[in-house]
């Protein structure tokens, strides 16, 4: 993670997504920039979150830590997303795991800034109800996904979230790189019945293997497949 200093670029996230109409007074001068790198931990399950955070360009996944040590995937960010809202209320450590998968941008307002100028301004807190009550809902649908839909729809979202560019012998390739062990984990399911499943798009000609990484060849079939999944 690294802050930035670039009011400019600041500025134009800010009026984008109408970031200062969430509150009643002016908190422009205490929004932060910050970039995280790509595979770099915006939050982890059970640490401080010091930042309330406006998600505003990248891509991220969020999993949940069960008990049994085990990940589970909950959904995708790839639009404004506001992180922290849980924690601000009920001043608790984070309760999921938001990790980057491309470059990603956030502002950031410190928890302590909150408190003190915000925390019973009705606006804000209009704000923070609408988007506990989007989390809620999002939950369940996900909870849905992860008991009703085929892995091979869930694996199809997955994978198109996690592309990316690549060249091989002078040729741009769309493709996909990951540990299948935690992939397996994070769609909870087994590592065999995961392997099946890709045999499986790989026989329908939507994937090949190519040494450690997948080469996407049928993008608009896995995007069929994979519907809003993760949205």
């Amino acid at each position: 993670m690294r802050k930035i200093a670039d009011r400019q670029k600041l500025d134009y996230f800010i009026s984008k997504y109408n970031i200062d109409e969430i509150f009643s007074m002016d908190m422009k001068r205490y929004m932060e920039l910050f970039v995280f790198a790509k595979n770099e931990f915006i939050c982890k399950a059970d640490e401080s979150l010091n930042y309330l955070y406006f998600f505003v360009e990248g891509k991220a996944k969020v999993y949940s830590t069960l008990s049994n040590g085990k990940s589970l995937l909950l959904y995708f960010y790839k639009s404004f997303k506001c992180l922290g809202d849980v924690e601000l209320l009920k001043y608790e450590n984070a309760n999921s795991n938001v990790q980057v998968i491309e470059e990603s941008y956030c502002i950031g307002i410190s928890m302590e800034n909150i408190r003190k100028y915000v925390l019973d301004d009705a606006v804000f807190l209009k704000y923070i109800c609408d988007s506990l009550g989007e989390k809620l809902i999002r939950l369940s649908k996900y909870s849905s996904i992860n008991l009703l839909y085929p892995l091979e729809n869930r694996l199809a979202s997955y994978l198109l979230a996690n592309i990316t560019d690549r060249e091989s012998d002078g040729v741009r390739l769309i493709a996909f790189e990951g540990n299948m062990t935690e992939v397996a984990e994070l769609l909870g399911t087994s590592h065999r019945h995961l392997l099946r499943t890709i045999n499986i798009l790989s026989r329908e000609g939507l994937i090949k293997k190519r040494n450690n990484y997948y080469e996407i060849l049928d993008v608009k079939s896995l995007q069929s497949l994979a519907g809003d999944l993760y949205e």
